[in-house]
Formats: C-alpha cells, structure tokens, sequence
C-alpha cells in the first residue's frame, strides 16, 4: 500500500498519524509512507526522525480573532491547493489519511476530487474545525468516542475506533512498572503531568500542594513538570526537603511515560483526546482538569466521557486551588474501592484495537496491503 498521512502541528495530531503508519508498515514492509506537513513545524522533526518521508506545504491556520490576518491565509490556501496535487500526482498513493488541523483538510480535499481514497480520523469528542469540513470529502470518517458520531449527522460512513495509542501502552501490562520503579505494593502512587509542555497552572498548584498539604508526604508522586518549568519547580519542592530520597520525583520530560502510568494509581492532569485514550486503555482512574485555552472547551467534552461513567473527577482550572486537589486525592487514597471502581469503569471505556481498527477498515476499502 502507498499511503499518504497529513495532520496538524500538535501531538494529537501526530501522533495517530504516526500510530497508523507504523501499523501500515509492520504489516507490510514494502509499503510506503509519505507524510504532508506544513513548513517551519516542529513535527517535521518528530516524522523524520521515525524514518518517513516529509513534503511541506506553507498552510496555516485561520486567525479567529483578526479576519483580516486571513487574507495571507487564503493566498497561502490556493498555492498549497496547486503543490498538494502535484504531491498527489507524483506519489500515486492508494489511500490519503487525515488526522485533522489545517494541513489535513486541503489535503482530503484535493485528494478527493483526483478521485484517491480519503480517511479522516478525530480524536476529540467535539470534532475540530478542519475535519468537521473536510468530512464531504471523506470516504470513512473514524472518531474515537460514540459521542462524537452525532456531530457528522450528513456522513454516513462514520465508525468508533477510539485513538491510535504508542505500543507502549497496548504492551505496559506484561512488565511490572510499580517494582522498576521501586515502588511498594501497598504504596500510594499518582502520575502527575499537564501534556508534553507542562502546564503552568497545574504546576503552581501541585507545587503549593507538595510544599504546604502534611498529608500529600505520604503518597508518592511523579511529577512531570515540562521541561519549561523543571528548574524553578525542583528548586522549589527540593528546598522544602521533598527530593532526593523523598516520595516525590521530579520528572521534565519522558518518551517513556507508559510506564508511569503503569505504575501509578491516580493520574491527574489535561483531558487531551490522547490523554483520555491513553488512560482508558491503561485502566486507571484519574482527576482531569481540562485546559480553559483551547477551542470549543473540547478538554471538558473529553473529560466528561470518563466522569459520566464514574471513571474520573472533573475540576475546572478557574476552581482548582491545593486545597481541593488534596482533598480530591486524600478522598481516593482513604477509600480503595471507588479508586477501584474508577478504574474499572475507565478500563471498560479503553480501545486498545484502535489502530488496527482503522487500518482493517482502510484494507477494506482501498483492497491493498
């Protein structure tokens, strides 16, 4: 199969991309990749080092705020419009794969009028923009979560999948994490991250929490802070006597946070699409505190298929203060059956086979390999 993938700059978006195009390649080792991404990203970097190919277009996403900075846009638009069909004619490829974000909407477009077989996937319960346009164009849309279906009422070629998760995830069972990382089988653990950034806010609170809440000393914590605010929130949490040696690690960054996950018993954090996917599949339960600035609220929508069936707590950032996030957490650690129960409930929400869902149903379609 000759395969193109195209998707916007963040990691929901890529990162699918790449789940679907790992599967693509395992299954086949003489298909072919090729990715379209939009010029001067950062995920250029992150295609090219796992080994794809990479064209760049000059897209850009529209400015809500400023209508007229989107005249620029618009120009930009037409031109990637003549370089996507050139792209298209010269790859040949047997099915096109948009993940959503404004390089992925002109992409199922184009590929649509040459005639290519077009696949979209949203991994948001409230679909974005992008995808909520390019769905005309496409032949299959893959959403991954049931609520999700009513917002492509006109589509009628739309299955539940769930998100596409890294390997690491799908495989976290068959080793113990809890022992690697030296943990007790009685002891407390709590994953603590606000994306592969960090979050300002989530940091500030858990700090002060860590720094001034007795209790919380007894429970250990991972705290991945990003790399951003990994010096002042280790220097802060190590003058309080808390690393080194201590219940709380201070993390910046890791490729490997399955394994924290694997380990831990409470995850608190963002409610990103991938998040919320990747702590279904792991089945643990969790306390979400959905980012404010981002577009349609689409955290708090994410967050809620978890809390709706009692796999998670929902506090909202304008609410969230290290008194209530403490309580929160003591509430869980005092009562083991409903942190149980979350994680049961979170477990039966999990879509391990995502990924071969979508690449059956491609299969499917275009009938190659």
């Amino acid at each position: 199969m000759k395969a193109i993938l195209a998707g916007g700059a963040t990691g929901g978006h890529l990162y699918p991309a790449l789940a679907v195009a790992d599967k693509i390649k395992r299954r086949n080792e003489s298909s072919e990749i090729l990715f379209i991404g939009a010029d001067k990203e950062v995920s250029s970097d992150i295609i090219s080092a796992s080994g794809y190919g990479l064209r760049t277009i000059p897209a850009r996403g529209f400015d809500r705020r400023n209508m007229l900075k989107n005249v620029g846009v618009m120009k930009d638009l037409a031109i990637c419009s003549i370089q996507i069909k050139k792209i298209l004619t010269e790859f040949g490829p047997d099915a096109v794969i948009g993940t959503g974000g404004y390089v992925g909407g002109p992409v199922i477009r184009e590929a649509s009028k040459m005639g290519i077989p077009t696949f979209i996937h949203e991994q948001n319960v409230l679909p974005g923009m992008a995808n909520r346009m390019a769905a005309k164009y496409a032949d299959e849309i893959f959403v991954a979560f049931e609520e999700s279906r009513e917002h492509f009422p006109k589509s009628r070629n739309v299955k539940v999948t769930g998100n596409p998760v890294r390997r690491g995830f799908i495989t976290a069972g068959a080793m113990n994490y809890r022992e690697k990382l030296g943990l007790g089988d009685r002891d407390m653990a709590v994953l603590v991250f606000g994306g592969s950034q960090g979050a300002d806010r989530i940091n500030e609170v858990v700090c002060d929490m860590l720094t001034g809440v007795e209790d919380m000393r007894s429970i250990d914590i991972f705290f991945i802070t990003g790399k951003r605010s990994y010096f002042d929130m280790s220097r802060r949490l190590d003058g309080a006597g808390l690393v080194g040696g201590g219940k709380v690690r201070v993390i910046d960054y890791t490729e490997a946070i399955h394994e924290y996950y694997a380990a831990a018993d409470l995850i608190v954090g963002r409610s990103g699409a991938l998040t919320v996917s990747e702590i279904a599949v792991m089945g643990r339960a969790s306390i979400l505190i959905p980012s404010p600035n981002v577009t349609n609220n689409h955290q708090y929508h994410n967050a809620k298929t978890l809390s709706d069936k009692g796999a998670a707590i929902i506090i909202e950032e304008k609410d969230l203060t290290p008194t209530l996030l403490s309580e929160e957490i003591s509430k869980l650690k005092a009562n083991k059956d409903a942190l149980n129960t979350m994680s049961q409930a979170a477990a039966s929400l999990g879509r391990p086979g995502a990924t071969d869902a979508i690449y059956d149903e491609i299969v499917g379609r275009v009938g190659k390999t």
